[in-house]
């Protein structure tokens, strides 16, 4: 039995690197690569695994940063705690709309995940007293990283590079619960239900459980995400809960290849270099990005983890030509 190469801690250790290139704009690219690199992967449980289509998994995204931001902000809460706390309260939210939504399949399922993430969009648009309204919350605080000036090299980095290494170990930590929880039991019953849900339903499977289930998982770590990103971002702002949020992590699963645990993640670091790459040469980014997307979906129709995936398995599956063995001069001549 072959033992499985621990990705996620080498592409951790890997990442590491980059503050250490001394480029403060390599560590901004790399911090909102590995920040949405989760919320995609959140999304992939949903899409690439349980086979839910969702329009509105900005909302939890949303419900996370705000959490998270207005706990530290307001009432001063140290930042592991509003972090989960941020994610805590995202996964209530998608228990409560999930309750509705699993009840209804394909696309009245999808549109009822974008009504309840416009109803969040409005209440963080409106509700001015606590989410600031349309200004949102500017000036959310970084957490306390003086403890990190105790660790050998870190001193002398910026603010900016220190929560890099802490945003840095906790996705990577969210990577390792959520590649157990595919690998799991649970994670096994999420493929069988995608694959065919009436025959799961045959079986004995709660599929509507399971899919909430799912849902409420998946919210909890697109909470987490969004928690991080409004630190990142310095604020928090109602869009981060907008539908056309909810279409970034759909393009990165795409992109990278849906059903695959790594596809997520690449699709994020392929759209957002891309993004960069682009805006800097051409005012005309959004045209440009588009056409390079659809050039790149129709070159890797299953994603580019899916595509690299699929030439490995047919190079394996490639018959061996075996050199034909030598005639024997005696049995010849005889």
């Amino acid at each position: 039995m072959t033992r499985r190469v621990p990705w996620t801690l080498l592409v951790a250790l890997t990442l590491l690197v980059v503050p250490f290139l001394g480029s403060r704009f390599y560590t901004f690219v790399a911090t909102d690569i590995v920040i949405l690199a989760l919320f995609a992967t959140s999304l992939n449980l949903l899409l690439g695994f349980t086979g839910l289509v969702t329009f509105g998994h900005a909302a939890y995204f949303g419900i996370g940063a705000y959490t998270c931001a207005l706990l530290m902000k307001e009432l001063g809460v140290p930042f592991l705690l509003a972090w989960l706390a941020g994610g805590a309260m995202a996964a209530f939210f998608a228990a409560v709309f999930g309750f509705f939504c699993v009840r209804l399949t394909k696309i009245y399922f999808a549109m009822l995940t974008l009504a309840f993430a416009q109803i969040v969009w409005a209440v963080c648009f409106k509700w001015n007293d606590v989410t600031g309204g349309e200004q949102g919350l500017p000036n959310v605080p970084y957490p306390d990283l003086e403890w990190m000036d105790a660790v050998p090299l870190l001193a002398d980095f910026r603010v900016g590079d220190k929560f890099f290494f802490v945003a840095l170990v906790l996705v990577a930590c969210c990577f390792a619960a959520l590649r157990r929880i595919v690998d799991s039991p649970f994670g096994r019953i999420l493929t069988v239900i995608r694959d065919n849900p009436e025959r799961a339903q045959f079986i004995g499977i709660n599929v509507r459980l399971y899919e909430l289930a799912a849902f409420v998982v998946a919210g909890f770590f697109a909470g987490l995400s969004g928690a991080l990103f409004g630190i990142f971002n310095r604020g928090v702002f109602p869009d981060f809960a907008y539908w056309t949020k909810s279409a970034e992590p759909l393009i990165m699963t795409l992109l990278g290849g849906m059903g695959h645990f790594w596809g997520p993640a690449v699709g994020a670091a392929a759209l957002i270099i891309l993004n960069q790459q682009i805006t800097s040469y051409t005012e005309y980014w959004p045209f440009v990005l588009g056409l390079v997307l659809m050039i790149l979906l129709f070159a890797f129709p299953g994603g580019i983890v899916g595509t690299l995936a699929g030439a490995r398995w047919r190079l394996r599956r490639r018959p061996v030509t075996l050199p034909k063995p030598a005639s024997d001069p005696v049995s010849r001549n005889a």
